[in-house]
């Protein structure tokens, strides 16, 4: 496809990083089919992103990332619930292909997983980075390194996973790789259980949120996640607001997400994850065409096996029951992976009768 002398001096402007196309300009761009540009280099032309990452800096001192609200000092080192520092520490970096296929495309997604987690589900099967906190400290400058990085290598977005109690962190990085010609989405993967205020200093940042929803019961939630009973509350109202910020999931001609948003659901045995609740409540709730992840690979882990009601994986027909539910209620946009597991489970069942 041939490009005008006009288009070549516009995107190097752009990918120089001097931002000198209005930001409006960049708006109506998209709408008209343009370049696709992340939301924060938007929300940068537009000069809120430095004041945005001043905020959520701001709340270190008394910290209230998350819904636990501990209201330690980590700019002196005091640690809450999370157990996370000041500074943000990381276990690993990698083009991911276990992704959703939207996300991973032909060169991955580009994952950052964080070290620490403010809600402690005991089934965890990351345990070693979310409880015991293995991992590396590094500042924000070098976690900008390694989103480029992770652009250089071909990664089709950056993925951020257990962001919550580094989102001021992560801003900050993701702005001074903006400036060094970072371009790709930023998927904020999290357990779901975000404050309305923290969700609205992320407006206009994150491209892609993707959400966990893990119970629907809040007496569930208290037994598995160190006593977060507010958990489905929370993440409720935090889904919706997610979906108000950034909408349905959007993707391009290669397939790959550009923004939007996905859920995910992980089935647990014994219902205790309460699927068909979650299905339902989402059906009436969200648009019916919004992107739901149901998710069959629970294993026992970590200290799982201490609770005999999670203390197995799930069956068969608690996954594809799962899927029923999700038909039922009438969603139409399932994981296309999900939707191949519940074929294969079926196919097997009719075999084996």
């Amino acid at each position: 496809m041939k490009i005008t002398r006009r288009e070549f001096i516009k995107n190097s402007l752009l990918l120089g990083g001097s931002l000198l196309i209005s930001p409006g300009s960049l708006r109506a761009g998209q709408e008209k089919g343009e370049r696709w540009h992340p939301a924060y280099e938007i929300l940068e032309g537009e000069g809120k992103l430095a004041q945005r990452i001043e905020q959520a800096y701001s709340i270190f001192e008394n910290c209230a990332l998350c819904p636990r609200q501990c209201g330690v000092n980590r700019q002196k080192g005091e640690r809450g619930v999370c157990r996370a520092p000041a500074h943000p520490m990381i276990y690993s970096a990698h083009p991911h292909f276990g992704e959703e296929l939207c996300l991973v495309g032909e060169n991955g997604s580009g994952t950052i997983f964080f070290s620490n987690c403010n809600l402690r589900c005991i089934f965890c099967q990351n345990w070693p980075i979310s409880h015991e906190g293995q991992g590396k400290v590094i500042q924000d400058k070098d976690l900008a390194e390694v989103m480029l990085h992770l652009q250089r290598i071909g990664c089709h977005n950056i993925n951020v996973v257990t962001p919550t109690h580094v989102m001021p962190n992560i801003l900050s990085a993701t702005r001074i790789a903006l400036k060094k010609g970072l371009r790709l989405p930023l998927v904020y993967n999290t357990s779901g259980y975000e404050r309305m205020e923290i969700l609205g200093i992320l407006d206009g940042i994150v491209d892609i949120y993707m959400p966990d929803m893990k119970y629907m019961d809040p007496e569930k939630a208290e037994k598995y996640s160190s006593g977060a009973s507010d958990y489905p509350e929370v993440t409720k109202k935090a889904i919706i607001e997610m979906h108000r910020q950034v909408g349905e999931l959007k993707m391009d001609t290669r397939g790959i997400a550009t923004r939007g948003l996905m859920i995910r659901h992980l089935v647990m045995p014994n219902r205790v994850a309460g699927t068909r609740k979650f299905v339902k409540w989402l059906a009436e709730t969200l648009p019916k065409s919004t992107y739901v992840n149901i998710m069959a690979q629970y294993r026992v882990d970590y200290r799982a096996f201490e609770c005999p009601e999670i203390a197995r994986g799930i069956t068969v027909g608690e996954f594809l029951e799962a899927m029923d539910w999700a038909e039922e209620y009438g969603l139409t946009n399932l994981d296309p992976q999900s939707i191949a597991i519940r074929n294969f489970y079926s196919s097997s069942q009719r075999q084996a009768e």
